[in-house]
C-alpha cells in the first residue's frame, strides 16, 4: 500500500496522526505527512486514517 497526502487541502486536524502514528505526523509547517509508508503490521490503522480524513486529502493504493 502506498500512501500520498494531498498537503496543499490538509486542515491540519491531526486525526491521521493520532489514528496511524507510525506512519503519519504533523510536519513543523503543521501539516500532516507521511514519514514512513505502512507495513503489513499497520496497513489496516492506516487505510482506517485515511478514510476518517474529514477533507478527504489521504489517498491509500495498492
Amino acid at each position: 500500500m502506498q500512501i500520498t497526502i494531498d498537503r496543499g487541502g490538509c486542515i491540519s486536524c491531526g486525526l491521521c496522526e493520532g489514528t496511524c502514528p507510525s506512519v503519519f505526523r504533523i510536519a513543523e509547517d503543521g501539516l500532516a505527512e507521511v514519514y514512513e509508508q505502512p507495513t503489513a503490521a499497520n496497513q489496516a490503522e492506516a487505510k482506517e486514517a485515511a478514510d476518517a480524513c474529514p477533507v478527504s486529502v489521504i489517498h491509500a493504493e495498492g
